[in-house]
């Protein structure tokens, strides 16, 4: 029987993201046409939703990643509410592969983030006299794989040179 081998592998340090700190960036509740809109409250509004992430670094494995939520509810042409949300985070991502990062920072992140982001603006909305603004589950993979297809069609989109006219 052979000794043990001081030579054994070393396994690669594992991969992490720690979420430091979540805070509200920026928020906005506006009712235009309040009281009256308070009060025609009969039916549902129709309600528009933007969803955006946005992130940067901060230094050495430390990014800052933004999720901005925008709503408006609408009855017919006429605007009840608006609410917008950026929502932040500090993120640290150790041990991890330059690939892999853009599905950190852009989906696993938002993801967690998420649940803080929509209980704000559902209490905003509660709070401006309206129903809770309860919005679903949002698939980030697919908000990022949109974004990524959107910038390739624009960079293989031909550059229109200007033409002179005499």
């Amino acid at each position: 029987m052979s000794p043990p081998s001081d030579a054994a592998p070393q396994s690669a340090p594992p991969q992490q993201l720690i979420i430091n700190a979540q805070y509200v960036k920026d928020l906005s509740f506006e009712s235009p046409r309040s009281p009256h809109s308070l009060l025609s409250q009969q039916q549902a509004p129709e309600v528009s939703l933007n969803v955006d992430v946005k992130a940067r670094g901060l230094g050495p494995e430390v990014y800052e990643v933004m999720l901005t939520i925008n709503a408006t509810a609408k009855h017919g042409a006429e605007t009840a509410f608006l609410v917008e949300l950026t929502y932040g985070a500090v993120a640290t991502v150790q041990n991890t592969p330059q690939d892999v990062l853009p599905f950190l920072l852009f989906v696993e992140t938002p993801r967690i983030m998420f649940p803080f982001a929509r209980a704000i603006l559902s209490e905003a909305t509660r709070d401006g006299g309206f129903p809770p603004l309860m919005i679903n589950p949002i698939d980030f993979l697919e908000l990022m794989r949109r974004d990524q297809a959107r910038q390739q069609q624009a960079q293989a989109a031909p550059q229109q040179q200007p033409t002179l006219q005499s």
